[in-house]
C-alpha cells in the first residue's frame, strides 16, 4: 500500500515546460525586444513556423538610407547632363552664327559685282555679249549662283514693296492688283538676304469705263386744239 501511495503521488506531479518567447517585437508595446523572454506552461512553438497572432501588426523593415556615395553620384550625374545641354546649345548657337558670318562675307563680296552683272545684262541685250566675251561672262555668272546668288524681279510677277522699288506707275483693266509690268533694274539675295531691291514699273487695276448711255429723244408736246405740231427740222432751215 505504501508502494502505490508513492507512484500515485509522483503520477500527480506534472513536468516543468519553459518556452522561450523569441519573437523580436514585443504584441503588447510594439517595442523591440533585447532579449527573449521565457513564459511557464506554453508549449515552445518555433519563431519561424509562428505568424503574427491575432490584433498583432506586422512592422516593415526601414529602408535603408542613401549612402554618401550614391548621393554623390546623383549630383555628378545631375550636373555632367546639365553641362551636355548646355554645350549642345552653345554648338547650335555658335554654328548659326558661323553661317550668318558667312553670309555676310559673301553679300560683301558679291555686292561690288553687281555693277557688273549689269553691264553684262546690257551688253548680252544689244547683242554685245559674244565670243570669249560672253564665256568669261558665263563662267562668272555661274560662279556667282554657286555662292549663292539668285536675280529675282520679272515681268508680271505681283509687286512686293520688301524686295520691289516702284519707279514708274499706270494703271489697266487688264491687271487684277499691282503687278510688276517693266523691270528697269534686276534685284538680286543671296538666301534670305536682299543685295539690292530690283527697279520696276508698277501697274494697278483700273476699272473698265461703262459704256454711255444713248440718249433718249425729247418728248414733242401734244399739239393744242386749232393748232398744227411744230416741226423742229423745218423750223431749222
Amino acid at each position: 500500500m505504501g508502494r502505490h501511495s508513492m507512484d500515485a503521488g509522483n503520477d500527480s506531479e506534472e513536468p516543468r515546460v519553459v518556452v522561450r518567447d523569441r519573437r523580436k517585437i514585443d504584441p503588447e508595446t510594439g517595442e523591440l525586444r533585447q532579449e527573449p523572454v521565457e513564459v511557464e506552461g506554453v508549449p515552445e512553438v518555433p519563431v519561424s513556423a509562428a505568424g503574427p497572432e491575432a490584433g498583432e501588426s506586422t512592422l516593415d523593415e526601414p529602408a535603408t538610407p542613401v549612402s554618401d556615395t550614391e548621393q554623390q553620384l546623383a549630383e555628378r550625374t545631375a550636373d555632367l547632363q546639365r553641362i551636355q545641354a548646355e554645350y549642345a546649345n552653345y554648338r547650335k548657337r555658335v554654328e548659326r552664327e558661323r553661317e550668318a558670318a558667312a553670309v555676310t562675307a559673301k553679300a560683301s563680296v558679291v555686292g561690288d559685282l553687281l555693277p557688273l552683272l549689269d553691264d553684262l545684262e546690257r551688253a548680252e541685250a544689244h547683242g554685245d555679249l559674244t565670243g570669249a566675251f560672253k564665256a568669261v561672262a558665263d563662267k562668272l555668272v555661274n560662279t556667282l549662283q554657286r555662292a549663292g546668288l539668285e536675280p529675282f524681279g520679272t515681268e508680271g510677277e505681283p509687286f512686293d514693296p520688301s524686295v520691289h522699288e516702284a519707279v514708274q506707275h499706270a494703271t489697266s483693266p487688264e491687271v487684277d492688283g499691282p503687278t510688276v509690268t517693266t523691270v528697269l533694274r534686276r534685284g538680286y539675295q543671296i538666301g534670305d538676304r536682299v543685295l539690292r531691291a530690283a527697279l520696276v514699273g508698277v501697274t494697278d487695276h483700273e476699272p473698265a469705263a461703262e459704256p454711255a448711255a444713248t440718249q433718249a429723244e425729247a418728248p414733242v408736246d401734244p399739239p393744242v386744239e386749232g393748232e398744227l405740231p411744230l416741226n423742229t427740222d423745218e423750223n431749222a432751215r
